[in-house]
């Protein structure tokens, strides 16, 4: 198995990263099998990846909307993984769930096929046996691929040689950074820096140390950038950060993690879950941080 032999790309989970991944893969000249359990959900994707299509092409991505053609939708597993040969997986952060569908795919796959995970915070060999496939098994972590070029490669002890070698040649294929890690590591690399500044923002704001506003200001004003931590909390999508979140606090059993969590599940609960849908810590497209004024 060589990247030069993968031709048809499956994405499991049609949300914001498996619209993302599907989209750069078509873009990319791959053949996309886009898989979800419902209509609707792909319903969505498809406009999703329609109007993401368009951005690209406003950017300079020559056929951007034309790659969409090359995106098929499925419902049905069985068809979604008929002559397949890369899998990537985007599913929410429960390794219980990722290991049945990767479980379930492993009967319908062909058996060269390499599974990959876009696991934000989970490592590989919580759920390698699971696969069925555990030497053709690791991460393979995107980032917004509008801003980012930087993709994680986090192999697990049992991972082949030829499985890590492939996702790497992939990912540049996919003209991609990719970063391989020596060791599974929850969160790799960036995301493990970036989970210390959002934790140690929501604490603040959980303990009504400042305001969310005022954080941000803090970290904008110091380090130069355009955005702060409550901001990339809604780039991210709050769902995403409040499963993670409570994930690790509940493993830990943190007290100030449950309470950062119940902090993110009030917004979460009154559907507010950041640019995805309009509205997070901040209203979009023209969020206050976004304007001049914001550090006067």
């Amino acid at each position: 198995m060589k990247a030069i032999n993968i031709h048809t790309v499956l994405i499991i989970g049609s949300g914001t990263m498996g619209q993302q991944i599907g989209l750069l893969c078509a873009i990319h000249g791959f053949t996309v099998h886009m898989y979800d359990i419902s209509n609707d959900a792909l319903t969505t994707a498809t406009e999703r990846i329609h109007h993401l299509a368009e951005w690209f092409e406003k950017h300079n991505v020559k056929d951007a909307i034309k790659a969409t053609q090359r995106i098929s939708y499925y419902t049905d597993p069985a068809q979604a993984a008929v002559d397949v040969d890369f899998v990537s997986e985007s599913v929410p952060e429960d390794p219980a769930l990722k290991a049945k569908i990767f479980s379930d795919f492993n009967t319908l796959c062909p058996q060269h096929a390499i599974f990959t995970t876009n696991t934000s915070s989970l490592v590989p060999s919580q759920i390698a046996k699971e696969t069925g496939r555990p030497d053709r098994f690791l991460a393979f972590h995107f980032h917004d691929v509008r801003t980012t070029k930087i993709v994680d490669v986090m192999p697990h002890p049992q991972t082949s040689q030829e499985a890590l070698e492939v996702t790497i040649a992939f990912a540049k294929k996919l003209e991609q950074i990719p970063i391989v890690l020596k060791k599974e590591n929850n969160g790799y690399v960036f995301n493990t820096m970036l989970m210390t500044l959002l934790s140690s923002a929501l604490t603040l704001a959980a303990n009504e140390v400042a305001s969310i506003m005022d954080i941000d200001r803090s970290f904008m004003g110091v380090m130069g950038t355009s955005i702060g931590p409550f901001g990339i909390m809604d780039s991210i999508g709050l769902d995403t950060v409040y499963k993670v979140t409570k994930y690790w606090a509940d493993l830990l059993n943190d007290k100030q993690g449950k309470k950062n969590a119940a902090y993110l599940k009030f917004y979460v609960d009154n559907g507010h879950l950041g640019t995805k849908n309009g509205r997070g810590f901040y209203t979009y497209p023209n969020p206050e941080f976004s304007k001049p004024e914001f550090l006067q």
